[in-house]
């Protein structure tokens, strides 16, 4: 496989990893929302404190679709420490979003249904960009194992069966088939 070649594989993963926290984080964002405007439909709590009980919420089922369906394939070894440092970017990412939400709500006096909502919104997206760098960053890494016979896999592509680099083609002397023997 040519350097290109490789490039592309390894974009093609990465788009099918983006494509995967995006079906899981839109089904989250839903989670998110409805519990949002229902607490704040049935209670009289205030927009950040219900805005929180949302994201709590959505973090747990977050973390299940993460771990079964975005990241299945990933290390399983260490679960105490996967989840724990799940909740800590998950907390991050939660004083990121109701951040925004605080300052428009109390430092702008946006406070009407549509603007929490515009501004739940925004705060999500940007703790949405933190969340994926940490969480395939720290929290589901791939196995080291998995990536050495990856690339052993692509350095066994690159050669061609028969070529003059002085050393046996797979094709021929590696495996003990060659014509010398």
């Amino acid at each position: 496989m040519t350097e290109r070649g490789a490039l592309r594989v390894r974009f093609d993963r990465l788009a099918r990893e983006v494509a995967k926290f995006g079906a899981v984080g839109a089904v989250g964002t839903l989670v998110n929302f409805a519990v949002f405007n229902l607490v704040r439909h049935l209670t009289d709590l205030q927009v950040v404190r219900a805005s929180v009980i949302a994201t709590v919420v959505a973090i747990a089922f977050n973390y299940v679709g993460f771990r079964y369906f975005t990241y299945r394939d990933r290390d399983k070894s260490g679960r105490t420490k996967e989840l724990t440092l799940f909740l800590l970017f998950s907390a991050v990412g939660l004083v990121i979003e109701n951040g925004v939400l605080y300052v428009a709500t109390y430092g702008f006096d946006w406070d009407s249904r549509l603007q929490s909502n515009v501004f739940k919104f925004v705060g999500m997206g940007i703790a949405t960009l933190f969340r994926f760098w940490s969480y395939r960053t720290w929290v589901f890494r791939t196995l080291p194992a998995r990536e050495a016979v990856a690339h052993a896999e692509s350095f066994l592509e690159e050669r061609e069966p028969g070529s003059d680099d002085g050393r046996p083609s797979t094709a021929s002397g590696a495996r003990g088939g060659g014509a010398g023997r």
